[in-house]
C-alpha cells in the first residue's frame, strides 16, 4: 500500500479547499490547511490512491492559479509537492514507479515542468536549484505561466511539525540551526502573528518527535505545536499521553486512519 501527501498552494479560499477535498474520495485520510502558508496538505492512501491523486491534480489545475500565491512557505507551483510513500511491507520501488508514472502524466496532460526527487536528489535541492542548476525531469523546461512547476517524489516516512515559539525571529533561527541535521530539516520564519520553526523529520524512527520537542525546549519556550499530516503509529505507541499533553492528537496516525477507512468501506 502507498500513501501520497499532496501539497497544494491554496490555503485561503474555503470554497476551493472544500472542492479539492470533495474530489479525493475515500483515499483521503487527513487535510491540514494554513492561511499564512497559503497551503493545504492532503494525505491520501489506499487501493485507489493513484486514481484519486489524479482527480485531485485535475481539480487543482481547474481552480488554483499560482500567480495569486501569497504564502510564506517556499513553493514552485500550484500542485507543489507530491511524494509517494510505501507503507508496511510495500517496497520503495513501488513508490518510485508510481512517482514516475504520475510525473510523466502531469507533464503531458498539463504542459508542466516536473521535477523528480528521491534517493540522492532531495526536495530542498530541487527548490534551491530549480530552472537554474536543476532541469525538469519531464515536460517543459520553463515554468508554466499559470501553474508553475511540480515536484513529484518517492520517500520513506516523514513527520512534519510546526513549532510556534515565544521568541523573536532571530531566536527562532537559532533554534532552526541547532536542530538541523541529516535527519531533521528546518526553516524559521514569521507566519502571520506566529514566529515559527517548521521541521521535517525525515527519519522519525531515529529522531522522534518527542526527542525534537525536548531539544527545542532546551533552547526556547514552545507556545504550541502543529502536526502537518499524520504520524506513523510506531512513534506514538506507549507515548499517547505525552503527545496529548503537547496538544498533538495521538490518534492522528496513518494506520489508525486506514483502519477507519477500511471500517467505512
Amino acid at each position: 500500500m502507498l500513501e501520497c501527501v499532496v501539497n497544494v498552494s491554496q490555503g485561503r479560499d474555503r470554497a476551493t479547499i472544500d472542492s479539492l477535498i470533495e474530489c479525493c474520495g475515500r483515499s483521503l485520510l487527513d487535510v491540514h490547511t494554513d492561511f499564512d502558508y497559503d497551503r493545504s496538505v492532503f494525505t491520501l492512501a489506499g487501493p485507489r490512491v493513484y486514481d484519486d491523486v489524479q482527480l485531485l491534480a485535475r481539480r487543482v489545475f481547474e481552480l488554483v492559479d499560482f500567480r495569486s500565491y501569497g504564502g510564506v512557505h517556499p513553493a514552485l507551483g500550484a500542485l507543489d509537492v507530491v511524494p509517494f510513500v510505501p507503507l508496511g511491507a510495500t517496497p520503495l520501488e513501488a513508490a518510485v514507479s508510481m512517482r514516475d508514472r504520475l510525473g510523466s502524466w502531469l507533464a503531458v496532460a498539463f504542459d508542466l515542468p516536473v521535477f523528480v526527487y528521491g534517493g540522492e536528489t532531495t526536495l530542498p535541492q530541487l527548490r534551491k536549484g530549480a530552472f537554474v542548476s536543476v532541469s525538469p525531469t519531464y515536460g517543459n523546461p520553463q515554468p508554466n505561466p499559470i501553474f508553475g512547476a511540480v515536484c513529484v517524489g518517492a520517500r520513506g516516512l516523514l513527520v512534519a511539525l510546526n513549532f510556534n515559539l515565544d521568541c523573536s525571529l532571530e531566536r527562532a533561527q537559532v533554534v532552526a540551526r541547532a536542530l538541523r541535521s541529516a535527519h531533521v530539516r528546518t526553516l524559521a520564519f514569521v507566519a502571520g502573528d506566529r514566529v515559527q520553526v517548521s521541521m521535517n523529520l525525515i527519519d522519525p524512527l531515529k529522531v522522534t518527535p518527542l526527542m525534537v520537542v525536548q531539544r527545542v525546549l532546551a533552547i526556547e519556550m514552545i507556545r504550541s505545536i502543529e502536526l502537518v499530516g499524520l504520524l506513523p503509529e510506531v512513534v506514538v505507541i506507549g507515548h499517547e499521553a505525552e503527545y496529548e499533553a503537547l496538544g498533538v492528537n495521538s490518534e492522528a496516525t496513518i494506520e489508525g486512519r486506514l483502519r477507519r477507512q477500511i471500517a467505512h468501506s
